[in-house]
Protein backbone atom coordinates (compact mmCIF):
# COMPACT_ATOMS: atom_id res chain seq x y z
CA UNK A 1 0.00 0.00 0.00
CA UNK A 2 1.15 3.30 -0.44
CA UNK A 3 -1.38 5.57 0.92
CA UNK A 4 0.36 7.18 3.62
CA UNK A 5 3.64 8.20 0.89
CA UNK A 6 1.09 9.03 -1.80
CA UNK A 7 -0.81 11.19 0.82
CA UNK A 8 1.94 13.39 1.49
CA UNK A 9 3.06 13.80 -1.62
CA UNK A 10 -0.48 15.06 -3.12
CA UNK A 11 -0.22 17.42 -0.09
CA UNK A 12 3.43 18.76 -0.84
CA UNK A 13 2.04 19.04 -4.57
CA UNK A 14 -0.77 21.51 -3.22
CA UNK A 15 0.55 23.65 -0.87
CA UNK A 16 3.48 24.79 -3.82
CA UNK A 17 0.64 24.67 -6.56
CA UNK A 18 1.13 28.38 -8.34
CA UNK A 19 0.56 28.93 -12.01
CA UNK A 20 4.40 29.02 -12.09
CA UNK A 21 4.89 25.75 -10.50
CA UNK A 22 1.55 23.64 -10.74
CA UNK A 23 0.85 20.55 -9.06
CA UNK A 24 1.56 17.33 -10.49
CA UNK A 25 -1.13 14.75 -11.62
CA UNK A 26 -2.33 12.24 -9.47
CA UNK A 27 -0.68 9.65 -11.13
CA UNK A 28 2.47 11.28 -11.08
CA UNK A 29 2.02 11.18 -7.75
CA UNK A 30 1.32 7.28 -7.27
CA UNK A 31 4.59 6.82 -9.81
CA UNK A 32 6.88 8.88 -7.32
CA UNK A 33 5.31 7.25 -4.54
CA UNK A 34 6.50 3.83 -6.05
CA UNK A 35 9.94 4.70 -6.59
CA UNK A 36 10.14 6.29 -2.83
CA UNK A 37 8.51 3.07 -1.25
CA UNK A 38 10.24 0.59 -3.98
CA UNK A 39 13.79 1.73 -2.47
CA UNK A 40 13.55 1.73 0.82
CA UNK A 41 12.19 -2.15 0.11
CA UNK A 42 14.33 -2.76 -2.40
CA UNK A 43 17.41 -1.39 -0.02
CA UNK A 44 15.70 -3.32 3.15
CA UNK A 45 15.63 -6.91 1.33
CA UNK A 46 19.58 -6.09 0.15
CA UNK A 47 20.49 -5.75 3.76
CA UNK A 48 19.29 -9.09 4.61
CA UNK A 49 20.43 -10.83 2.35
CA UNK A 50 23.74 -9.64 2.97
CA UNK A 51 23.21 -10.09 7.12
CA UNK A 52 21.76 -13.83 5.68
CA UNK A 53 24.64 -14.42 3.46
CA UNK A 54 22.46 -14.61 0.79
CA UNK A 55 23.40 -13.90 -3.42
CA UNK A 56 19.83 -12.77 -3.85
CA UNK A 57 19.00 -9.37 -5.71
CA UNK A 58 16.40 -7.45 -5.21
CA UNK A 59 14.67 -4.39 -7.94
CA UNK A 60 12.01 -2.30 -7.97
CA UNK A 61 9.93 -2.30 -11.24
CA UNK A 62 7.55 0.85 -11.38
CA UNK A 63 4.18 -0.90 -12.48
CA UNK A 64 1.29 0.59 -14.26
CA UNK A 65 -1.93 -0.81 -14.30
CA UNK A 66 -4.52 -0.87 -17.40
CA UNK A 67 -8.02 0.38 -16.07
CA UNK A 68 -11.50 0.86 -18.02
CA UNK A 69 -12.97 3.97 -18.43
CA UNK A 70 -16.20 2.16 -18.32
CA UNK A 71 -15.54 1.09 -14.91
CA UNK A 72 -18.45 2.42 -13.01
CA UNK A 73 -16.11 3.98 -10.60
CA UNK A 74 -15.08 6.80 -12.87
CA UNK A 75 -19.12 7.48 -12.39
CA UNK A 76 -18.90 7.33 -8.64
CA UNK A 77 -15.50 8.69 -7.00
CA UNK A 78 -14.78 7.85 -3.73
CA UNK A 79 -11.53 7.70 -2.66
CA UNK A 80 -10.61 11.26 -0.86
CA UNK A 81 -7.17 12.16 -1.11
CA UNK A 82 -5.56 15.36 -0.31
CA UNK A 83 -6.07 18.18 2.34
CA UNK A 84 -9.23 19.41 4.02
CA UNK A 85 -11.13 22.01 2.79
CA UNK A 86 -14.00 24.24 4.64
CA UNK A 87 -17.03 23.72 2.30
CA UNK A 88 -16.24 27.15 0.53
CA UNK A 89 -12.60 26.22 -0.29
CA UNK A 90 -13.62 22.61 -1.96
CA UNK A 91 -16.00 24.23 -4.08
CA UNK A 92 -13.72 26.85 -5.12
CA UNK A 93 -11.20 24.35 -6.05
CA UNK A 94 -13.84 21.96 -7.58
CA UNK A 95 -14.86 24.72 -10.32
CA UNK A 96 -10.98 26.08 -10.26
CA UNK A 97 -8.89 22.64 -11.23
CA UNK A 98 -12.26 20.38 -12.19
CA UNK A 99 -11.76 18.24 -9.21
CA UNK A 100 -14.90 16.24 -7.65
CA UNK A 101 -15.39 17.04 -3.91
CA UNK A 102 -17.47 15.33 -0.81
CA UNK A 103 -17.42 15.60 2.87
CA UNK A 104 -15.52 13.45 4.80
CA UNK A 105 -16.82 12.50 8.21
CA UNK A 106 -17.99 15.77 9.07
CA UNK A 107 -14.25 16.30 9.45
CA UNK A 108 -13.92 18.93 6.38
CA UNK A 109 -14.16 18.22 2.59
CA UNK A 110 -11.82 16.60 0.25
CA UNK A 111 -11.00 15.66 -3.17
CA UNK A 112 -11.97 11.90 -4.13
CA UNK A 113 -11.29 9.98 -7.31
CA UNK A 114 -12.11 6.88 -8.88
CA UNK A 115 -10.91 3.30 -7.68
CA UNK A 116 -11.34 1.13 -10.63
CA UNK A 117 -10.59 -2.39 -10.84
CA UNK A 118 -7.58 -3.59 -12.71
CA UNK A 119 -7.83 -5.02 -15.85
CA UNK A 120 -4.08 -5.93 -16.71
CA UNK A 121 -0.66 -4.85 -15.70
CA UNK A 122 1.88 -3.55 -18.39
CA UNK A 123 4.87 -4.96 -17.22
CA UNK A 124 4.19 -8.27 -16.20
CA UNK A 125 5.96 -10.00 -18.82
CA UNK A 126 8.73 -8.10 -17.34
CA UNK A 127 7.95 -8.79 -13.60
CA UNK A 128 7.78 -12.49 -14.13
CA UNK A 129 11.03 -12.84 -16.26
CA UNK A 130 12.96 -11.21 -13.20
CA UNK A 131 11.11 -13.70 -10.75
CA UNK A 132 12.12 -17.03 -13.06
CA UNK A 133 15.53 -15.35 -12.84
CA UNK A 134 15.59 -15.71 -8.89
CA UNK A 135 15.27 -11.77 -8.64
CA UNK A 136 13.14 -10.64 -5.85
CA UNK A 137 10.74 -8.41 -7.64
CA UNK A 138 8.95 -5.25 -5.60
CA UNK A 139 6.08 -4.07 -7.98
CA UNK A 140 2.51 -2.70 -8.44
CA UNK A 141 2.89 -0.16 -5.37
CA UNK A 142 0.14 1.09 -4.27
CA UNK A 143 -2.11 -1.09 -6.55
CA UNK A 144 -0.27 -0.10 -9.72
CA UNK A 145 -0.02 3.68 -11.53
CA UNK A 146 -3.67 3.72 -13.72
CA UNK A 147 -3.35 4.03 -17.27
CA UNK A 148 -5.77 4.15 -19.86
CA UNK A 149 -5.14 2.05 -23.45
CA UNK A 150 -6.33 3.46 -26.55
CA UNK A 151 -6.93 1.40 -29.57
CA UNK A 152 -3.81 1.93 -31.13
CA UNK A 153 -2.06 0.44 -28.16
CA UNK A 154 -0.85 3.81 -26.49
CA UNK A 155 -1.16 4.44 -22.70
CA UNK A 156 -2.34 7.65 -20.67
CA UNK A 157 -2.25 7.91 -16.97
CA UNK A 158 -5.67 8.43 -15.39
CA UNK A 159 -6.43 10.44 -11.55
CA UNK A 160 -7.34 7.28 -9.97
CA UNK A 161 -6.55 5.13 -7.21
CA UNK A 162 -6.12 1.16 -7.71
CA UNK A 163 -7.43 -0.90 -4.97
CA UNK A 164 -3.52 -2.44 -3.15
CA UNK A 165 -5.06 -5.76 -2.99
CA UNK A 166 -6.98 -6.33 -6.03
CA UNK A 167 -3.92 -4.76 -7.83
CA UNK A 168 -1.92 -7.69 -6.12
CA UNK A 169 -4.36 -10.50 -6.78
CA UNK A 170 -4.44 -9.34 -10.71
CA UNK A 171 -0.42 -9.76 -10.76
CA UNK A 172 -0.54 -12.79 -8.62
CA UNK A 173 -3.12 -14.10 -11.16
CA UNK A 174 -1.20 -12.82 -14.11
CA UNK A 175 1.73 -14.95 -13.23
CA UNK A 176 -0.08 -17.37 -12.21
CA UNK A 177 1.05 -17.82 -8.99
CA UNK A 178 0.30 -21.00 -6.87
CA UNK A 179 -0.25 -18.56 -3.56
CA UNK A 180 -1.39 -15.15 -2.75
CA UNK A 181 -0.56 -14.11 0.70
CA UNK A 182 -2.37 -10.47 1.59
CA UNK A 183 -0.26 -9.22 5.09
CA UNK A 184 -2.36 -6.75 6.93
CA UNK A 185 -2.46 -5.65 10.97
CA UNK A 186 -4.45 -8.95 12.19
CA UNK A 187 -3.22 -12.62 12.22
CA UNK A 188 -6.89 -13.26 10.10
CA UNK A 189 -10.22 -12.15 8.94
CA UNK A 190 -12.56 -12.05 11.48
CA UNK A 191 -16.50 -12.16 11.54
CA UNK A 192 -18.90 -10.05 13.90
CA UNK A 193 -15.48 -7.74 14.54
CA UNK A 194 -15.19 -6.11 17.77
CA UNK A 195 -18.04 -8.24 19.30
CA UNK A 196 -18.46 -10.63 21.80
CA UNK A 197 -18.88 -12.86 19.93
CA UNK A 198 -15.85 -12.23 17.41
CA UNK A 199 -14.12 -14.98 15.63
CA UNK A 200 -11.11 -15.61 13.50
CA UNK A 201 -11.46 -17.05 10.14
CA UNK A 202 -9.07 -20.20 9.70
CA UNK A 203 -9.09 -22.69 6.56
CA UNK A 204 -12.69 -21.79 5.14
CA UNK A 205 -14.07 -22.44 1.61
CA UNK A 206 -14.59 -19.99 -1.28
CA UNK A 207 -18.44 -20.69 -0.60
CA UNK A 208 -17.67 -19.70 2.97
CA UNK A 209 -15.89 -16.11 2.88
CA UNK A 210 -18.50 -14.84 -0.14
CA UNK A 211 -21.18 -15.57 2.79
CA UNK A 212 -19.75 -14.20 5.16
CA UNK A 213 -18.89 -10.91 2.18
CA UNK A 214 -22.50 -11.26 1.18
CA UNK A 215 -23.45 -11.13 4.81
CA UNK A 216 -21.98 -7.83 5.44
CA UNK A 217 -19.47 -8.97 7.81
CA UNK A 218 -16.51 -6.94 6.80
CA UNK A 219 -15.83 -3.49 6.36
CA UNK A 220 -15.12 -1.53 3.17
CA UNK A 221 -11.78 0.07 2.85
CA UNK A 222 -10.44 -2.64 5.01
CA UNK A 223 -11.33 -6.02 5.24
CA UNK A 224 -13.55 -6.37 2.62
CA UNK A 225 -11.07 -5.56 -0.37
CA UNK A 226 -8.78 -8.11 0.89
CA UNK A 227 -11.57 -10.82 1.10
CA UNK A 228 -12.59 -10.11 -2.51
CA UNK A 229 -9.06 -9.73 -3.72
CA UNK A 230 -8.52 -13.43 -2.35
CA UNK A 231 -11.93 -14.85 -4.26
CA UNK A 232 -10.73 -13.10 -7.36
CA UNK A 233 -7.82 -14.94 -7.69
CA UNK A 234 -9.42 -18.07 -6.87
CA UNK A 235 -12.20 -17.65 -9.28
CA UNK A 236 -12.36 -20.40 -12.05
CA UNK A 237 -8.74 -21.95 -11.25
CA UNK A 238 -7.67 -24.71 -9.48
CA UNK A 239 -4.65 -25.47 -6.75
CA UNK A 240 -4.28 -21.81 -5.95
CA UNK A 241 -4.36 -20.52 -2.54
CA UNK A 242 -5.17 -17.37 -1.19
CA UNK A 243 -3.58 -16.43 2.68
CA UNK A 244 -4.66 -13.05 4.94
CA UNK A 245 -2.61 -12.77 7.60
CA UNK A 246 0.30 -10.36 9.61
CA UNK A 247 3.79 -10.28 9.23
CA UNK A 248 4.24 -11.66 12.44
CA UNK A 249 2.00 -14.68 11.19
CA UNK A 250 3.26 -15.42 7.80
CA UNK A 251 5.58 -18.69 8.15
CA UNK A 252 3.15 -20.42 10.08
CA UNK A 253 -0.08 -19.41 7.55
CA UNK A 254 2.17 -20.53 4.96
CA UNK A 255 2.64 -23.54 6.48
CA UNK A 256 -0.94 -23.71 7.55
CA UNK A 257 -1.54 -23.00 10.83
CA UNK A 258 -2.42 -19.53 11.12
CA UNK A 259 -4.32 -17.28 9.01
CA UNK A 260 -7.24 -17.09 7.56
CA UNK A 261 -6.69 -19.63 4.22
CA UNK A 262 -8.85 -20.09 0.80
CA UNK A 263 -8.30 -22.64 -1.59
CA UNK A 264 -9.42 -23.82 -5.01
Amino acid sequence: GNGPQVGNIVLHEEAINTPDVPSLPLEDSGAMSQGLIGFWLQQAFHDAFMVNQMNNRAVSVITQTIVSLSDPAFQNPTKPIGPFYSEDEAKTVASERGYTVKEDAGRGWRRVVPSPKPQTIVEDDVIKALVHAGVTVVSTGGGGIPVLQDETGQLKGVAAVIDKDFGAAKLADLLDADTLLILTSVDAAKINFGKPDEQSLGEVSIEELQKHIDDGQFAAGSMLPKTQAALSFLDGKSGRTAIITSLDKTAEAISGSAGTIVKS
